[in-house]
């Protein structure tokens, strides 16, 4: 009889293409990995991998095998959550990814007033890169992800919940600084900082701004607190987010801060989640707390 153990061991082997990082992941050793999946194997009269000392393959068959066994998981995760959301107990958790380019910003807006307006909500925060979030949201390690649109999000349900612009910061010897408006036009691309690819901002930035994604940037760097320290020692300039820069300009008198005066918004903040999430009623409730701890953020 195939157990759902042995699904969760077989999604992991594929996963990662090692037994050994298979077995860490699912907290046990390797021969009791290796000896679960050759039983599911003998059960199923089929192989699902074949191995060698140095890696690991997925067969034809196996891989049709592990498709369904991902909708198999899924499934018994949508039972548990539908169970958990309608058990009638204010208690229940819920895991959220979130990409850098808005986590630092974001949490600390809204997470003490969650953590005292919904005390037995157990959170289990994520950070990562779009792609990743979507990945996880998709084959039910996450229960949702807050990205930046405009993205693909494949089949996933999005719910926009909040919109902004850019800023451009530079140094306060910029030619420009001192500017309250600053166009796209302005700006010079030789002097300009961004991140590294992978983050979805810096696309939003080309968009913004127009510009080609070949063109040459002065430094790309991993993080915006990174390009921030650069700006201050007049390395460059780069562009934030609104929500971004208390946390990272404030009152610093070495920087200069202009609305980047270009159609907006520049980009849309979402909770994406599957279309048969059974937990509807968890994103309803985070939407309206979102929207309104957002918009009392913004009047201060």
């Amino acid at each position: 009889m195939l157990t759902l153990k042995q699904i969760d061991y077989a999604l992991a082997v594929a996963k990662n293409l090692h037994f050994k990082k298979a077995a860490d992941e699912c907290f046990i050793s390797p021969s009791t990995l290796s000896n679960a999946i050759t039983e599911l194997e003998t059960q199923l009269g089929v192989k699902i991998f074949e191995r060698s000392n140095k890696k690991v393959i997925v067969t034809n068959i196996g891989q049709e095998i592990l498709n369904k066994a991902k909708n198999i998981k899924l499934e018994v995760r949508n039972i548990h959550e539908l169970a958990q959301h309608n058990s009638g107990s204010h208690s229940h958790s819920l895991s959220i990814g979130i990409i850098p380019t808005i986590s630092p910003y974001f949490l600390p807006i809204v997470l003490p007033k969650l953590q005292k307006e919904f005390s037995n909500l157990k959170l289990k925060l994520e950070e990562g890169q779009s792609r990743t979030l979507i990945n996880r949201v998709k084959e039910g390690d996450l229960d949702m992800a807050i990205l930046a649109l405009p993205y693909d999000v494949q089949d996933l349900y999005s719910f926009k919940f909040w919109e902004e612009d850019f800023f451009w910061v530079s140094h306060r010897l910029n030619g420009n600084a001192g500017k309250s408006e600053i166009r796209a036009s302005e700006l010079q691309h030789s002097e300009l900082m961004l991140l590294e690819d992978g983050h979805c901002l810096k696309d939003h930035i080309l968009d913004a701004c127009n510009i080609s994604s070949s063109s040459q940037y002065s430094l790309k760097a991993s993080s915006l607190n990174t390009l921030i320290q650069l700006v201050k020692g007049d390395m460059g300039s780069t562009l934030v987010p609104k929500m971004a820069l208390k946390e990272l300009v404030g009152n610093t008198k070495d920087l200069s801060v202009s609305h980047l005066n270009e159609p907006g918004p520049h980009r849309e903040i979402a909770l994406v989640t599957r279309p048969n999430y059974a937990g509807m009623k968890s994103v309803e409730m985070l939407l309206d707390f979102f929207k309104k701890s957002l918009k009392e953020f913004n009047k201060n």
